[in-house]
């Protein structure tokens, strides 16, 4: 059963920055697509982020040019780097991988972000 496991959020005063991370236990982890999502109170996930299993990224327009995701296969890990946060920003966030050989999507427990003075 593959896990995905979130860490890296917390509470940071707007114009702060902060780096989530998603370990994923799996040994193909070079064949997933990996996402990250976020759903704020009273709103629905929406996608924030995400990596195809080659490398490429793709963002919410949101967070464009505020946030960034990075993926190191040697690790089996997808990084989001959030700089420039915003009381917006604030929501529970979701790591999301899809194997590109099965199709199955597996989703992370989140982590809190808050952004807030």
């Amino acid at each position: 059963q593959v896990q995905l496991v979130e860490s890296g959020g917390g509470l940071v005063q707007p114009g702060g920055s902060l780096r989530l991370s998603c370990g994923v236990s799996t040994n193909i982890f070079r064949i997933f697509a990996m996402g990250w999502y976020r759903q704020a109170p009273g709103k629905e996930r929406e996608l924030v982020a995400n990596i195809s299993s080659g490398g490429i990224p793709n963002y919410a327009d949101s967070v464009k040019g505020r946030f960034t995701i990075s993926r190191d296969n040697a690790k089996n890990t997808v990084y989001l780097q959030m700089n420039s946060l915003k009381p917006e920003d604030t929501a529970v966030y979701y790591c999301n991988g899809r194997s590109m050989w099965s199709g199955s999507d597996y989703w992370g427990q989140g982590t809190q972000v808050t952004v807030s003075s």
